[in-house]
């Protein structure tokens, strides 16, 4: 007689992120060309570090005059399939959807927010059953009354110096910001709640 089979783990289904979420130029939320642009950058890690190959980040933001409605139509479909096939290239949406790389990289070309310092990101990965929010402050753009305690701006005001420095990009020059999204961990990412 066969002994019983133990139970398997359950798993999350997917990540099927891949597949029909991401289209081309995604990342190239700015115009192409203007002189404005900024590039926001890093990696998604998992709670040991690791790169996490198979990740989507969605970005929003306000555009450099403060509005919030974006350009609708900018988004370009083949007319048999109804597949995203890219952007205008020509006007501003305030919004970018990206995968991460094999090596747990993602990238987005945008401009500088008016009347808010961050980009706002939602994060799908594998193992998530929920995507998970986040922002990502532009040092720059804070009011910084004491010379490193950001003044006026609720998020940050509420962390601990250690729990805010997971939500503040590191600028690498003037026009391109560094910031990492680690999922848990040491050094986790601030993730919001909406409800």
């Amino acid at each position: 007689m066969p002994l019983p089979l133990a139970p398997t783990p359950s798993q999350t289904v997917g990540p099927f992120y891949g597949y029909a979420l991401p289209f081309a130029g995604g990342g190239e939320i700015a115009p192409a060309g203007h002189p404005g642009t900024v590039t926001v950058h890093g990696l998604v890690l998992d709670g040991q570090g690791a790169p996490v190959p198979d990740a989507l980040l969605e970005i929003w933001q306000p555009a450099p005059d403060g509005s919030r409605s974006g350009h609708p139509g900018t988004l370009r479909r083949d007319p048999v399939t109804g597949r995203v096939t890219g952007r205008d290239g020509v006007r501003f949406t305030g919004f970018g959807r990206v995968p991460t790389d094999a090596d747990g990289h993602w990238a987005v070309r945008t401009l500088r927010p008016g009347g808010a310092p961050y980009l706002c990101a939602a994060v799908f990965a594998r193992g998530l059953v929920h995507h998970l929010f986040t922002r990502v402050y532009l040092p720059d753009l804070l009011d910084l009354p004491d010379g490193d305690t950001p003044g006026g701006d609720p998020l940050l005001d509420s962390l601990d110096a250690g729990r805010r420095a997971t939500l503040v990009a590191t600028p690498t020059d003037p026009r391109t910001y560094r910031f990492d999204i680690r999922l848990q961990g040491d050094g986790e990412t601030v993730f919001l709640e909406f409800s």
